[in-house]
């Protein structure tokens, strides 16, 4: 399967939270109400983010890049809302867990290492 090209433009001018918050909604279908759970806060906060009025705490940027690193990892082969279900899915690969705890939880390299199987070809 030919990945689709979905990655954000290196050059964007746009901050890096804009960036991620705009990706997590336009290739991982996440809503605001989504990004506002797994961050822990409210979705007006979510939305000064979005504006560029504020930006997160740096833990939860960081756990907010590796939501959007796999999310584009995962539009390379999957549509929106494929994406989103995958993210909130149990996976019998992941010990039944589902990737965006793993994600929030600071464990994304498990969920890396599914992508990379995905990325060799095995079927997930």
């Amino acid at each position: 399967m030919e990945p689709k090209d979905r990655g954000m433009s290196q050059t964007s001018t746009k901050p890096p939270v804009v960036q991620f918050l705009t990706r997590l909604q336009e290739t991982g279908g996440l809503k605001g109400t989504d990004i506002a759970n797994f961050t822990g806060v409210s979705k007006a906060t979510v939305s000064r983010w979005g504006s560029g009025r504020k930006s997160p705490h740096p833990r939860t940027q960081l756990i907010m890049s590796d939501l959007s690193y796999v999310v584009m990892r995962l539009g390379e082969y999957y549509g929106r809302d494929e994406v989103r279900a995958w993210l909130y899915s149990r996976h019998p690969q992941l010990a039944g867990e589902r990737a965006i705890d793993l994600i929030h939880d600071q464990r994304t390299e498990q969920v890396i290492a599914i992508l990379d199987r995905l990325d060799a070809g095995a079927y997930l």
